[in-house]
């Protein structure tokens, strides 16, 4: 018995060292979850079936810190070891195995519990975390997901919903996959959502998720996802190669968006409303997640490596898409800026490979689009098309590398790839030259360099150039030539702001607003017109800049502004409340609630975006009243890192003022396990 033991630990730890995908394929995993609220905790059951590719004793499935116990496998046993879930038997070669068993799982990461909504992000994270799976993602596996929540909620995951039935805990929906998928793709939300669907022309069903309060902004928010969908299975060549088709914004996500197979998640930053559509609208995220359908979940990399093919990818698809909707002269404009970040980069010496597997999400996204536009210029648009539709269909539901799209590539155009590969996947540098040479081919972009190679001329030198420029600007061509005039004497740049308040172009004047903080007061009524302008980022600088240059007119841009909220994150709102409490006998009445207003902003209650700017704001007055003190140490062990840190950097300066200091000392038995940790390690040592 000693002896079975001892040889089954030493074939466990040979597994646990190999490449398991060569002793076994995983086939499905049809899983029962249930998120336990008071706990931050998920509770399930799973069957699992498994073709063996040889003979072995042993092999094991990913779960982060599970109890596990095991239901009625009769052939397999169950047991944990070190986060993984080990199933052990005599498994022969050719044969499949199924293995049933429930677990408990806390998760630290990758289940988050976010207000009334719960969701999941296993991108980076791992989805093992919170539902036994492979990390690997070089094994695909069929999932099919039940969950159970409480009546009122609704569920989404991956496939399609085949049910809703009564649980003796609430709901049950259970949704099917009919093919496979990595593990890091397996997703759920639960929420309070409403839902609106519609078909596409190749009928596939699209459904968008919206929380009741939002169903104004269904519109704006999702303007063009049908478009972009046709677009991009026309564009590709491939048909939609799932069941269907989600997405469902979430409160305080890790991301922009996340394109788990069939269910996008996204933050619900890019909620937004017609005016907001203009400054922060979900066009692009929208397009690189569904993109990612593609490059990414149909075909998935081998390892990071070869990352490009999904990011690069996704990104190129995506202003491919946003061509379609804006224009040649958007995409263009776009290529331009990313192509200036990768040139500074190179410049620097900090350029990357694309095939450098820790290189920066710029490289991975960026430098991949541009390295796929070039390569269309080169081998043209039909060759092109053909080597990525041979690819796909000859690699789908597997792995993929980087020699695995050149070869087809190759077939298609009949050209080597090797200079190609040099040049634009191996070499760090960025090619700017070429860049430079692939942008000119618009003649949009060669009026911008022309008009851009005027900024150390003085203005009296090039008046003609920027009143051309300003005359039925061009967004970005006019937002350029308003650029030029900063920090120049206002006697010489008066005539041109006119000109350019006068053109109407919302770009134009959002870069005035931008730029010109110091008011003259001929210009002054044109400004104020900035007030109503449809876009929340002008509006925003617009009312700060007015305020500062003209005292004596604070009370009215205050009371033109009283209503407007702006973005998700109360941009407007949140200054206007600033603005209100600093000035002296503006409403004096109502400062204590305009105080109260703002520290409620700091609430857990709230998004970490709105958090983040109610903590700016505070941290300028140098004032945390009432909760605001432990709001902070709250979002000092936040899950989101960007908001965290912001976080953790003010609390730095508020442990400067002793009051503050001990006040957070004496509430010290208040705060959580987490923040006390945290907080242990900032008071005492």
């Amino acid at each position: 018995m000693k002896n079975r033991i001892l040889l089954g630990l030493l074939l466990i730890s040979m597994i646990s060292y190999s490449q398991q995908t060569d002793i076994v394929d995983f086939l499905s995993i049809e899983a029962q979850v249930q998120p336990v609220v008071s706990e931050k905790s998920i509770k399930g059951v799973v069957k699992v079936s498994f073709k063996m590719l040889q003979p072995a004793n042993s092999v094991y499935l990913d779960g982060v810190e599970m109890i596990v116990k095991e239901e009625d496998s009769p052939s397999v046993t169950v047991a944990t070891r070190v986060n993984k879930i080990w199933l052990s038997g005599d498994f022969k070669e050719g044969e499949v195995y199924t293995s049933t068993f429930s677990y408990i799982a806390v998760p630290k990461q990758t289940l988050y519990f976010t207000g009334e909504q719960i969701w999941t992000q296993g991108q980076g994270k791992y989805t093992s975390h919170w539902l036994p799976s492979l990390d690997d993602m070089n094994d695909k596996i069929e999932f099919d997901l039940s969950v159970i929540t409480s009546e009122e909620k609704t569920v989404v995951a991956n496939g399609k919903l085949v049910g809703v039935t009564k649980d003796i805990e609430g709901r049950k929906w259970t949704f099917n996959m009919e093919n496979p998928m990595s593990s890091y793709l397996v997703a759920m939300v639960i929420g309070d959502y409403n839902r609106k669907s519609f078909f596409t022309k190749s009928n596939v069903q699209i459904t968008v998720y919206h929380t009741p309060s939002d169903v104004a902004n269904v519109e704006p928010t999702y303007r063009y996802t049908q478009e972009i969908f046709e677009f991009l299975e026309d564009e590709i060549g491939v048909s939609y190669p799932w069941q269907n088709y989600k997405q469902i914004p979430v409160r305080d996500f890790l991301y922009a968006g996340m394109e788990n197979t069939t269910a996008t998640i996204f933050s619900e930053a890019f909620v937004v409303d017609s005016i907001g559509f203009v400054d922060r609208n979900y066009v692009n995220v929208n397009a690189h997640e569904l993109a990612h359908q593609w490059f990414g979940n149909l075909i998935t990399e081998t390892s990071g490596t070869h990352h490009w093919l999904q990011e690069g990818f996704a990104t190129y698809y995506a202003i491919l898409a946003e061509r379609e909707i804006f224009g040649d002269d958007y995409y263009y404009w776009k290529l331009y800026q990313t192509a200036e970040q990768l040139r500074e980069l190179s410049d620097e010496g900090k350029g990357e490979s694309l095939l450098n597997p820790k290189a920066s999400s710029l490289t991975f996204y960026e430098k991949g689009a541009w390295a796929l536009h070039i390569l269309k210029e080169d081998i043209g648009e039909m060759a092109f098309k053909q080597a990525v539709q041979a690819y796909l269909e000859k690699y789908q539901f597997k792995n993929v590398t980087t020699q695995d799209f050149l070869n087809e590539v190759e077939i298609a155009s009949g050209k080597s790839m090797k200079e190609f590969e040099a040049d634009w996947l191996k070499q760090s540098a960025f090619k700017a030259e070429q860049a430079y040479q692939s942008l000119i081919q618009s003649e949009f972009m060669k009026q911008f360099f022309r008009i851009s190679a005027l900024r150390s001329t003085a203005i009296a030198e090039k008046s003609s150039e920027l009143s051309g420029a300003l005359t039925f600007p061009n967004d970005f061509i006019g937002q350029e030539a308003i650029y030029q005039l900063i920090g120049e004497p206002p006697s010489e740049t008066a005539s041109f702001y006119k000109k350019g308040f006068e053109s109407n172009n919302l770009f134009v004047r959002q870069a005035i607003a931008n730029t010109l903080s110091t008011i003259p007061e001929e210009l002054r009524l044109d400004y104020e017109s900035l007030l109503k302008d449809e876009s929340y980022i002008t509006q925003e600088a617009a009312l700060y800049n007015l305020w500062i240059n003209f005292p004596k007119h604070r009370t009215a841009y205050l009371d033109q502004m009283s209503e407007v909220i702006g973005f998700r994150d109360k941009n407007i709102r949140q200054l206007w409340l600033i603005l209100a409490l600093v000035t002296e006998g503006y409403r004096q009445n109502n400062k204590q609630d305009y105080l109260k207003e703002m520290v409620s902003y700091t609430s857990p209650e709230h998004s970490f975006e709105i958090r983040e700017r109610a903590f700016g704001y505070l941290n300028e007055l140098q004032v945390f009243p009432g909760e605001s003190i432990n709001y902070l140490v709250d979002a000092c062990v936040h899950h989101n890192w960007r908001f965290r840190n912001a976080a953790r950097t003010i609390l730095d300066t508020v442990l400067a003022n002793e009051a503050y200091k001990q006040q957070i000392t004496k509430s010290f038995d208040s705060f959580s396990e987490k923040e006390k940790k945290f907080l242990n390690a900032k008071l005492f040592n």
